[in-house]
């Protein structure tokens, strides 16, 4: 029952597809005014269970700077979110990257508590920023987890115990 983490390779792209379908209803995400078209294209982590799949990351790892575009635990309360944060601090420090940043929006209370809980640092909060992701994105809903209006963006930050380059990331929130 141990948890494995691997980076994920072509033969997982069809099932992150679905789950990110099932999950946010798209391929498309979008975070600080960037759309990524199709999420599942992007690099990352793989957590197995048994040799299933018990969630993922994906990341987008440029300069000093890594975002986690996604995070995907489908085994909640089981430390597969806390282990696949670990690995992609990991990797973005293999990387080159001296901090990882990612964003969630106002509704994601649970996500909220568990970014901080994890040591992340809360950096940014981006009023009504989600109005302008919808002419990027039309279909993100105007209401999210527990009926809360779905207006504004996050921003959570972690060192990843490498030294910046002194070289600007382009990933910047």
């Amino acid at each position: 029952m141990a948890l494995v983490l691997r980076p994920a390779r072509a033969g997982d792209r069809a099932w992150i597809r679905a789950a990110l379908e099932s999950e946010w209803g798209s391929l498309e995400m979008v975070s600080r005014g960037r759309l990524t078209k199709d999420a599942s294209a992007l690099g990352g982590l793989v957590a197995e269970r048994d040799g299933r799949p018990a969630g993922y990351a994906l990341l987008r790892l440029e300069g000093d700077a890594g975002e986690v575009v996604v995070l995907h635990s489908l085994e909640r309360g089981a430390g597969v979110g806390t282990a696949l944060l670990d690995g992609a601090r990991a990797e973005a420090a293999r990387a080159g990257c001296a901090r990882l940043w990612l964003v969630t929006t106002n509704d994601n209370v649970e996500a909220i508590r568990f970014y901080q809980r994890r040591g992340w640092d809360w950096v940014g909060f981006h009023r009504d920023s989600l109005a302008a992701a919808r002419d990027l994105k039309p279909g993100i809903p105007r209401a999210g987890a527990h009926g809360i209006p779905l207006r504004h963006e996050l921003v959570f930050e972690a060192p990843t115990g490498r030294a910046p380059s002194g070289t600007a990331g382009t990933g910047s929130p």
